[in-house]
């Protein structure tokens, strides 16, 4: 029995797998269309009663899935504490966390109920060849963060030297610089903070030139990875 179970719980290539990733996938988009309409201003009690009549099937179908993975798992606990495990327990948890507390003091918690868009992630063969590039190349990446950030911090304490005496309510302190340099170096530029100053536009112009590098580095990172990851499996 628990191996008729995990053949169709598991992605498997058999028509009973593929029906049941079908239906999950069907009840994901349900959840995640059902819980746009909620958001919806003056809504007739008939619509709110049939939104929350979908929201408790869905996640009734997804609380039953959740426990057969875990009851199919050859190594239980790793499969909780996974990835998928863990986006499989946070899709359902705001349903049963509004059982016990009112979710109008606690509306934060509402938006952990968007993680069933991740679920997602099992069932899309491209998805799941990104994950394994972001795994593949996690040093690179990590080291990427590490370089930025220090960008970041560099940035702002330059911008700060350069416009603090002529601009003191814009970059009053270091930390209100940081705001500028994420923008600059993202390339985003809001145009609420810019510097006014010779040695400021000049500094700024640097930043923007580096970065354009910053945008590019990790969609190079990454397309090396995904390329890698294809390769491997097609060789497999």
């Amino acid at each position: 029995m628990k191996q008729y179970l995990k053949n169709i719980v598991e992605i498997n290539d058999n028509k009973k797998s593929r029906v049941f990733a079908y239906c999950i996938q069907a009840l994901i988009f349900i959840s995640i269309v059902s819980f746009s309409f909620e958001t919806v201003p003056d809504l007739k009690p008939f619509t709110r009663n049939v939104l929350r009549a979908i929201e408790i099937f869905c996640v009734v179908v997804f609380s039953i899935e959740y426990l057969l993975r875990i009851y199919v798992a050859d190594h239980k606990g790793k499969f909780i504490f996974s990835f998928y495990g863990i986006i499989d327990f946070l899709a359902i948890l705001p349903f049963y966390l509004s059982l016990g507390i009112d979710l109008r003091s606690l509306r934060a918690l509402r938006f952990l109920r968007l993680f069933r868009i991740l679920k997602l992630m099992r069932y899309n063969r491209a998805i799941r060849h990104f994950t394994k590039a972001i795994s593949m190349a996690k040093e690179e990446i990590l080291l990427f963060l590490i370089v930025t950030l220090i960008l970041i911090y560099f940035s702002a304490v330059g911008i700060y030297y350069f416009e603090h005496e002529v601009q003191p309510e814009n970059f009053s302190s270091i930390f209100d610089s940081l705001w500028w340099a994420i923008i600059t170096l993202t390339t985003v530029g809001y145009g609420d903070v810019y510097p006014i100053t010779a040695g400021g536009k000049v500094f700024t112009f640097f930043i923007l030139m580096i970065g354009l590098g910053i945008v590019a580095i990790p969609t190079g990172i990454i397309s090396s990875a995904l390329t890698k990851s294809v390769d491997k499996k097609e060789t497999e």
